[in-house]
């Protein structure tokens, strides 16, 4: 189970990312299921969510899976994300992300992000990434 709280965590990132207006629905084991309100800022020309926006939804999503299991280390900073983009977001609609942590070792960690449109059962776009982990002190 996560070694950190939802209420823990938002606070963090309030904190420190006060930009930042992803908020945390729920905290598994090794997973985060995250969401991002869509308002006329979120979108591009064709009235569509753009990619920056899905990109770092994902990112925050994976940052938060992480310091759910490895606690807060404000350092673990992303080395690497492929996203695909697979269909339309809607814009009317959350985007809604589930983080999967696929391995978490010392130094690296790796998980997958979905994105879906919120009532939507396809996901508009899926994300691997990887987090450098700093050494403890």
């Amino acid at each position: 189970m996560p070694i950190l709280s939802v209420e823990q965590i938002q606070s963090f990132l309030l904190q420190e990312f006060p930009q930042n207006t992803v908020t945390i629905d729920s905290l598994s084991e090794q997973g985060a299921w995250l969401r991002q309100k869509i308002d006329q800022s979120h979108l591009r020309p064709g009235g569509t969510v753009s990619g920056p926006v899905l990109m770092t939804v994902a990112d925050i999503a994976m940052y938060v899976a992480l310091l759910a299991e490895i606690g807060i280390v404000p350092l673990a900073v992303t080395t690497n994300l492929t996203i695909n983009f697979l269909r339309k977001p809607s814009a009317e609609a959350d985007i809604l992300a589930h983080c999967h942590l696929l391995k978490v070792g010392k130094t690296l960690a790796i998980g997958e992000v979905s994105l879906y449109s919120e009532g939507q059962t396809d996901a508009v776009a899926h994300v691997v990434c990887t987090y450098a982990i700093p050494p403890k002190k």
